[in-house]
């Protein structure tokens, strides 16, 4: 390697090229460092005109990209693609480009990143169906090959922990994105560097008083916490030697965030922080799996074990791959201390994840093994394509892929991972979902239980079906009842009874618009091509189940159509003034007549005709156009069909006009005071009112109203409809 003193001095970026060389010579030879370095070379002149925010030259980001993946091992390509990684995007460079000067590996890499480059995440940029699918588009990607994402954290780290330069509205934006995506995502690929880094740095941006505050604390007893751990690290690692194991123990302090977390979770039992004490934890590296479990023996003789906080995962394996035997003991009276017990490829494993299992190879190519490790990533790409929408695909991701897992087997030896806390019913959808609709009972480690029993790691999970079951109960959803834990299974069930009640809500949804339709004068065909192009559903049946099931109210609808047909009757300027000689006489002002301009014109009494109705004009002898609507008897069998004319809705702002409504209850004491109530509230004026008396104590009231239109009216006829004892309103005709 041959560096020109000149070239170093006049180099900013170069001494954190110098770390990644160095980091690169600890487990690649120099033929790699050449190559490596010819990418350095490579993207330092692309960028050569370019500056971050922060206003250092912007190779500096692609570099400390590069050196994240160094310190995880990972071989030459990705090195290069992470130095190269926003050549495309930022300086026009070609797939061809790359690929000639380096290799069509690496130019595959570089394309993957530049893709998910784009992609924003975060809440609230362009929406949940937004981000559900740039989501999706990640998981895929990780799927295709698993080095695109880590290069993708690994720029994500570079950009969090330069997050000052930015303006405070993207960094909550960026700091949140990363929080709820990326620190969760680099644990389920195992990679707790980026984890715990990610994690920290987020909540110093989301909470940045908190932060300080816990930071402080954790400062102020850094000398009392280092004094107890060297005194637990010499005593446990004398009582290794004197067994004859050979071990290598470490202490560590919990990370910042993960305090945050006990802190929370301790505030709630009443201790405060000096009462924490563990925080505290000991990490203990032994030479083979044999010597795992013998050192677990020699913790728990000289430091008693807390019940319920062991957790073996060289037994039950993290999908990750992580391996390692987690105990809590009191060490002194009642302060417990952490001790994590593994061998050292199983500490890389933890340390590095699936990162590891890439390192040293050439091509990217996964075993059967590793692949299996990334299972979980073929599940969730397979449910996105069974979820009902965005939401749906989000919560599931947040809820049951980046929480706390359990890891239970199937009777046949296979490994499930569910969220911590599921049940027998999720463990059932969790292998299919005929399995679970059909579940009618569960066998754990050969025992029948509860089905809303909580599984354990390491349990034998038997699910019990039946032909003839009945399918989910409605409370699998209550979530009092504790039977569903996981946000997947709880969806399938609700689209089971989606489908299910799908023929009730069809007839139902379609018997409630068609009586809102009759309030209009319409009829549905008429208007199926407006819903269809007012409201997202893909067919009129759709909308229908949607009004059945409740999700959207027929009266909402009407109002919609109502305020729609108004605005298209209105013609596109006001017609002439129209003399009215008797108003008495109910004149119809406001309107306009096809071809008959300035004709006197007034309502007709057998319909009513409000704005919002088609309506026709008939042409009399002697006294002008009388406004029918287009479905009134009189216009519809008129023998005089060349009398009828089209006419149209005009303006007529104040003007007042008369309707008839049919209203039918149980007769009953206050029921025609209710009815004068409702038209008072909402400022109709009632002008002629009839009672009839029925057969079976129902009584008939038939009112002529004044109102401004058919917008009101519908108002109004659907708060008489909620009245007790109501039997039905209609208008007259």
């Amino acid at each position: 390697m041959t560096i020109e003193t000149a070239q170093r001095r006049n180099d900013p970026a170069r001494p954190v090229f110098d770390d990644l060389c160095e980091e690169i010579e600890r487990y690649l030879g120099d033929d790699a460092i050449a190559r490596v370095e010819a990418a350095y070379r490579y993207a330092a002149d692309a960028h050569s005109d370019h500056r971050r925010a922060s206003g250092w030259p912007y190779i500096e980001h692609p570099l400390a990209a590069a050196l994240s993946c160094a310190r995880l091992q990972l071989e030459v390509p990705v090195l290069q693609a992470a130095l190269l990684h926003d050549v495309v995007e930022d300086c026009g460079v070609t797939h061809e480009e790359l690929s000639q000067a380096f290799s069509e590996e690496v130019a595959v890499l570089v394309d993957g990143v530049t893709k998910l480059s784009g992609l924003s995440i975060a809440m609230g940029m362009g929406g949940e169906e937004a981000q559900a699918e740039n989501l999706r588009k990640m998981f895929i990607a990780m799927a295709e090959d698993v080095r695109v994402v880590i290069v993708k954290l690994a720029d994500r780290l570079h950009n969090m922990r330069t997050l000052d330069a930015l303006e405070p509205e993207k960094q909550v934006r960026i700091a949140a994105e990363t929080r709820e995506i990326y620190a969760p995502l680099a644990a389920r690929l195992g990679i707790w560097q980026f984890k715990w880094e990610l994690e920290d740095l987020a909540f110093r941006y989301l909470d940045p008083e908190e932060y300080r505050r816990i930071a402080g604390l954790v400062a102020a007893r850094r000398g009392t916490r280092e004094r107890h751990l060297d005194r637990l690290q010499r005593r446990l690692q004398t009582s290794l030697s004197t067994a004859g194991i050979r071990a290598e123990v470490s202490g560590r302090v919990k990370h910042i965030y993960s305090i945050h977390q006990k802190i929370a979770k301790y505030v709630a039992t009443g201790k405060t922080f000096d009462e924490i004490y563990d925080l505290l934890a000991l990490r203990v590296l032994v030479e083979s799996r044999e010597d795992c479990y013998h050192a677990l023996g020699l913790v728990h003789s000289i430091w008693r074990p807390i019940p319920g906080e062991f957790d073996d995962y060289i037994a039950n394996p993290k999908p990750s791959g992580y391996q390692s035997l987690h105990t809590t003991s009191y060490w002194s009276g009642t302060r417990p201390v952490e001790v994590q017990i593994r061998t050292r490829e199983m500490d890389a494993e933890a340390e590095f994840g699936v990162a590891a299992h890439w390192g040293y190879k050439e091509g990217g190519v996964a075993s059967a093994q590793e692949q299996e490790r990334l299972s979980w990533l073929k599940q969730l790409i397979d449910w996105q394509g069974d979820l009902p929408g965005a939401e749906e695909f989000i919560e599931t991701l947040k809820s049951d892929v980046f929480q706390d897992q359990v890891f239970v087997y199937t009777p046949r030896g296979e490994i499930k991972d569910l969220l911590a806390g599921a049940t027998p019913l999720d463990f059932a959808f969790r292998i299919h979902t005929d399995v679970g609709y059909s579940c009618v009972g569960a066998k754990v480690n050969g025992r029948l239980v509860a089905l809303t029993s909580e599984l354990e790691n390491g349990d034998v999970i038997e699910i019990m079906t039946s032909r003839s079951s009945r399918g989910p109960s409605r409370d699998w959803l209550n979530p009092a009842l504790g039977f569903l834990k996981t946000h997947h299974a709880r969806v399938k069930v609700r689209q089971w009874f989606r489908r299910q009640e799908r023929t009730a809500n069809l007839g139902r949804g379609r018997s409630e618009l068609e009586k809102e339709m009759r309030r209009l004068s319409l009829k549905l065909p008429e208007v199926e091509e407006t819903l269809l192009e007012t409201y997202s559903y893909s067919s009129v049946d759709d909308l229908l189940v949607a009004i059945g099931g409740g999700e959207i109210t027929a009266h909402g609808i009407a109002l919609q159509l109502a305020s729609l047909i108004i605005a298209e009757e209105a013609p596109p300027f006001a017609p002439p003034p129209i003399s009215v000689a008797n108003p008495r006489e109910r004149d119809a002002t406001g309107l306009y007549v096809l071809g008959a301009p300035n004709l006197l014109t007034r309502f007709a009494n057998c319909c009513s005709p409000l704005p919002g109705d088609p309506i026709t004009a008939y042409i009399t002898r002697s006294r002008g156009a009388t406004i029918h609507r287009s479905d009134c008897h009189n216009v519809v069998h008129s023998p005089e069909h060349q009398r009828l004319v089209d006419a149209r809705w005009g303006s007529a702002p104040g003007t007042r006009y008369s309707a008839q409504l049919r209203i039918e209850g149980w007769d009953r004491i206050g029921f025609v005071r209710d009815i004068s109530t409702v038209f008072a509230d909402e400022g109709v004026n009632m002008v002629g009112l009839r009672t009839d008396e029925q057969d079976n104590a129902r009584v008939l009231v038939q009112v002529t109203v004044e109102t401004d239109g058919i917008a009101q009216l519908q108002r109004v006829m659907h708060k008489l409809d909620a009245l007790r004892g109501m039997l039905g309103v209609d208008r007259s005709n």
